[in-house]
């Protein structure tokens, strides 16, 4: 497998494709009703078998990007054979995550005039607007209040109010978006990778074509795909001199994921750098301060136009109440507190909130040291972007495993997939994260098993190829400049 060519990783990878995507149609992330008729369950045996063709699939599909990455692809084959693994899964029902119903039916809630700050979906009506999306969002949701900021709320709307908050096409809407992220994510990627030690396609290789990605953005419609596309976007903008725009696209990132406020920061380093020739404190100022402003009066004026109010900056740790098994400090948080309450006979709650706060105060020193070597010229702004995001994603109080991607793509377009230490960890991350949910949507025990499994499997790889190679260093990635465009099939 891993001598084979671009071409047969790429077919390798279609038939993987193939599989997610008609396992997806049995074992599948199935809407409670669909008055359509399309996407319904069926017996217990045929879910199990699917379920089986999925995660067989998924394997391929690994196993076809890990191959891809040594073949040394061009571009543009590599923006080929994206097409080819994106394309089987367009017209599948949601794969590996319930959110989409969420995002309908929070869409529905804003069409309606509900407030989607002060309630979950189930105060809509079973027969209603979004009736069938609120019956089949995931139980830890129906009550509660969405962590999403208003720009994403309108797209949730539109989508509602032009299909009619029908289960199909509604979902169907909402993956046009996430295909539109994806190639806004592309776009930004290859402008990034162009200046990366790996250039273009190991930017794409990591940050595109990783099955991460392709899974939980395009298979899984979450919105994190949409907030990661803008905030790249911005960043290619104040790259290249007009910070202000850039900043208005990464405020528009915000007003889909709040996470995305942490690209302000490095753009004020790249501010700051560009002001080179003034006073120190002009560029101290203008650094830190001008893209905040510009970022703070796009989030207001989104708000206002957006009629929902400004009760997303309060339902902002709302899904820090929800326990997540890849939170190492939840984990360790429920640890402690169930030891205080063992021995002290205390509540073990306030103790978890303590570590959870913790941990996010280590994530901000992180972030501030990372800016820190930015600003004295240590290190690339984008790649510092890159390893903050990873920072707040492992210390945050919720951990899903499609956030890895809010570091993912970021490293890859600095890194271009040719960094040592960071690069390797994230690849094989990306590679285990997969297989920690089912296509249902469900987080099963052997998944985090299989996760394991693929971990180190993976590291014991590069490990292999590293001692091969004589580069202690490297991981996969195309590298472009190294094929003939003319080979491309």
């Amino acid at each position: 497998m891993w001598a084979m060519s671009a071409a047969g990783c790429r077919w390798v990878g279609v038939a993987g494709a193939v599989a997610v995507a008609a396992g997806g149609w049995v074992a599948g992330t199935l809407p409670a009703r669909d008055p359509w008729g399309l996407w319904v369950p069926h017996g217990p045996g045929v879910t199990v078998a699917a379920g089986v063709v999925a995660y067989l699939g998924l394997t391929l599909l690994v196993a076809a990007w890990w191959g891809y990455g040594r073949a040394g692809a061009s571009v543009r084959h590599t923006l080929a054979t994206l097409g080819w693994w994106t394309a089987p899964m367009l017209l599948a029902p949601p794969l590996y995550s319930a959110d989409v119903y969420s995002y309908v039916a929070q869409g529905a809630m804003v069409l309606e005039g509900h407030d989607v700050y002060g309630a979950g979906p189930s105060v809509l009506d079973p027969a209603g607007l979004g009736g069938d999306a609120a019956a089949s969002v995931g139980g830890n949701w129906t009550d509660t209040p969405a962590p999403y900021g208003p720009v994403f709320l309108v797209l949730a709307r539109v989508v509602t109010w032009v299909t009619g908050g029908t289960i199909v096409p509604a979902v169907l809407g909402m993956r046009l978006i996430a295909v539109a992220a994806l190639a806004l994510t592309v776009w930004a990627l290859r402008r990034l990778g162009r200046s990366s030690p790996g250039g273009e396609g190991g930017a794409l290789w990591l940050g595109a074509l990783n099955p991460l990605l392709l899974l939980h953005v395009v298979g899984g419609m979450h919105n994190d795909g949409l907030m990661i596309a803008l905030m790249l976007a911005g960043v290619v903008l104040a790259r290249r001199g007009d910070w202000v725009l850039g900043s208005v696209l990464v405020g528009l990132a915000m007003m889909v994921k709040s996470p995305a406020a942490v690209a302000l920061l490095f753009i004020g380093v790249i501010v700051g750098r560009a002001a080179s020739g003034r006073p120190l404190a002009h560029r101290v100022v203008k650094g830190l301060l001008g893209p905040g402003v510009v970022a703070g009066a796009v989030a207001v004026a989104a708000t206002l136009l957006a009629g929902t109010g400004f009760g997303w900056l309060r339902t902002q740790s709302v899904a820090g109440s929800i326990h997540t098994a890849l939170s190492v400090t939840s984990d360790l948080g429920l640890a402690l507190g169930e030891l205080a309450h063992l021995v002290l006979s205390t509540d073990p709650d306030p103790v978890k909130a303590a570590v959870q706060r913790l941990g996010l105060a280590a994530a901000l020193a992180l972030i501030a040291h990372l800016a820190w070597r930015c600003a004295h010229g240590r290190l690339d702004p984008v790649h510092a972007l890159g390893l903050a995001l990873a920072a707040l994603v492992a210390l945050s109080p919720m951990v899903q495993p499609w956030y890895l991607l809010w570091g993912v793509v970021t490293v890859a377009a600095a890194t271009g997939a040719r960094d040592g230490r960071a690069v390797r960890v994230l690849a094989v991350l990306s590679a285990a994260l997969v297989y920690e949910t089912a296509p249902s949507g469900s987080t099963p025990a052997y998944g985090f098993a299989l996760a394991a499994v693929v971990c180190v499997a993976s590291v014991l790889l590069l490990r292999r190829e590293a001692s091969a190679a004589g580069e202690p260093g490297r991981v996969p990635g195309p590298r472009a400049a190294e094929r003939d465009e003319a080979r491309t099939p």
